[in-house]
């Protein structure tokens, strides 16, 4: 539980290796047709500028010496042609790698989003939102260009270096090896700082992830903030995490800034040396001055492919940081899953057995112990106890957002485990504790759960729960927009609309969490009215707190040291005056 903190770092459980590269290689593969169209206008546009020192070693050495002054316009012409063609060709490519770029962030995230839907509650339980995002968004983003720029330039780099080489070594093979003298000692400092450089770019990741993460927290939690006047206990905050951030991206800049650097000084030595060569060792004889100034010029072009290269060196460790924590997300199991060979599970009369069934949370720390019971089809159950006894458990484990850890789940006789969950689910209405509303229409988060619905139907859910007078008091009724997590809404409005969401999946099994807790007394003896309706020939699961809403139930089963500690109706458990009487005249009192 330790990563679910904004101030934690995250431990990488996968290590970064070739595979994860390869595996990165499947984005690149679906992009193979455009990228060879670059990789070739590349080729031309690089293969036509090396053409202009040999035309300037021409014009120095023949040219100018004989006079030749139409011919030096006819050179320079082509000089200009070839700068201009090489130019556009390099303007096409790069649109078409924009492009492929953008391709291949989308097929991540894509992914990523697919994968992160089907994860267990668990997955969620145990981290922030916040880091979750920033993997999908930002990290994405991060690796895109070395996927698919990285890749093109990495070969184009190299293609140029055996370009360069071979006009070098054609032009003068001597002060050619002047110029390759320097890559040993650039190969031996690349080695000397390459893992403090990506243990510099993990530490980044994971202070950016902790910073987004307390972000996320402090715009979701910004009411409380201002209730208690957290301001500056939290700006504080704020600035410690911005500033851990700050320093270890300065510290990962400076180990990418060694590089430009060194490359640049092993340049300007190299040049130097090409004079110091060609004009004191060799004499004028064995190289003219245009091949000391067109080998000048290669120096130049051949140190440049070499900083480009370290530059994508550079790209290449920035990116394994975030390809571990993209990949370690896709490598997420999906522990909650159709078993192989899961049915489809035929429509339901809505029988519920609980057959000797163990759950925990944690290893070792069970919330429910060798459970035991049996619904009717139409049954109607309420839940109540202590907070944290395990009443949403009990219908956590009926919807399986979580596995048994013992024991097993009948639903008519069929074991849910082995069944597919789009089945299971979609024979189920379930209103959590947590009444989420989606930015959009009041009409499409009624819609959300069953896309095929009517106006009408949509309408008589709403009235069905007592929502329809509130929604008709807004300006647009139905048709009013609300923000992301229901904003503009009060908390019972918010619940009302999700209740009308859940009726209008007309289920089988309906299970409300808590679904009153929010709402006033008189809307409360409105929405009862209509519950009474819904519950008419449905199993229903009911857990609330104000014992006033589930007195009408069919059995209450009172859940407490990790079973059902009491199971009747609410008569019969006043006369046993146990465990519910003494909770049910607790709440009495406190209403007085």
């Amino acid at each position: 539980m330790a990563r679910n903190k904004f101030d934690i770092d995250e431990n990488l459980e996968s290590p970064f290796d070739i595979r994860h590269f390869k595996r990165a290689l499947v984005y690149i593969k679906q992009q193979k047709r455009p990228m060879i169209i670059a990789l070739v206008l590349s080729v031309l546009s690089a293969g036509i500028g090396l053409t202009a020192p040999l035309i300037m070693q021409h014009v120095v050495d023949v040219t100018i010496p004989e006079k030749e002054v139409g011919a030096l316009f006819g050179w320079s012409a082509l000089m200009l042609l070839t700068i201009v063609v090489s130019v556009i060709l390099a303007a096409i490519r790069g649109r078409i790698m924009t492009s492929v770029g953008q391709d291949i962030i989308f097929e991540i995230r894509s992914d990523l989003f697919k994968h992160l839907q089907a994860l267990p509650f668990k997955y969620y339980d145990d981290r922030p939102q916040g880091k979750i995002m920033i993997r999908v968004v930002n990290y994405v983003n991060s690796v895109s260009d070395v996927l698919s720029n990285g890749i093109i330039n990495f070969i184009m780099e190299i293609l140029n270096l055996v370009f360069i080489a071979v006009f070098m070594f054609a032009v003068d093979y001597r002060l050619a090896l002047v110029i390759l003298a320097g890559l040993p000692v650039f190969a031996a400092f690349l080695l000397l700082i390459k893992n403090r450089q990506r243990r510099s770019w993990q530490s980044v990741s994971n202070k950016s992830s902790n910073l987004n993460a307390y972000m996320q927290e402090s715009i979701s939690g910004i009411g409380v903030t201002q209730i208690f006047t957290r301001e500056d206990r939290n700006e504080g905050i704020f600035t410690r995490l911005a500033t851990n951030f700050r320093t270890e991206w300065i510290k990962a800049i400076h180990y990418n800034a060694m590089i430009p650097f060194t490359v640049d000084n092993l340049a300007t030595i190299v040049t130097t040396m090409i004079y110091v060569v060609g004009l004191l060792v060799l004499s004028p004889a064995e190289v003219t001055f245009g091949v000391i100034l067109a080998m000048s010029s290669y120096a130049a072009r051949f140190w440049q492919p070499i900083l480009n290269l370290s530059n994508l060196y550079n790209g290449f460790i920035n990116a394994v940081a975030y390809l571990e924590r993209i990949f370690e997300t896709l490598d997420e199991p999906v522990t909650i899953k159709d078993a192989p060979g899961a049915k489809e599970l035929p429509p339901v009369q809505g029988r519920v057995t609980f057959d000797h069934v163990t759950f925990g949370y944690d290893a070792g720390n069970h919330v429910l112990e060798n459970l035991s019971f049996d619904v009717k089809p139409g049954e109607s159950i309420a839940l109540v106890g202590p907070t944290g006894a395990g009443k949403t458990t009990v219908v956590n484990l009926i919807s399986r957002f979580y596995d048994v850890t013992g024991g097993r789940i009948l639903v008519d006789g069929h074991n849910i485990s082995e069944a597919t969950l789009q089945s299971l689910r979609s024979q189920m209405g379930i209103m959590l504790q947590d009444s989420f509303i989606f930015s959009g229409t009041i009409m499409d988060n009624i819609r959300y759960g069953r896309l095929d619905a009517t106006e009408d139907e949509i309408i008589a859910a709403a009235k069905t729960v007592r929502a329809d007078d509130f929604i008709r008091e807004f300006e647009n009724g139905y048709m009013t927009e609300v923000n992301e997590r229901g904003s503009k809404l009060s908390q019972g409005q918010r619940q009302l609309i999700s209740f009308a969401r859940t009726l209008l999946a007309d289920p089988r099994i309906l299970i409300l969490d808590e679904a009153t807790s929010s709402i006033d007394a008189k809307t409360e003896r409105l929405l009862q009215q209509g519950m009474n309706e819904l519950l008419k020939g449905r199993t229903s699961f009911i857990i609330a707190h104000r014992l006033s809403t589930v007195r009408g139930c069919d059995r209450i089963m009172y859940v407490s040291n990790k079973g059902i500690a009491e199971s009747g109706s609410h008569d019969e458990l006043i006369a046993k005056r146990g465990l519910y009487y003494k909770l049910y005249t607790a709440q009495k009192m406190e209403a007085v």
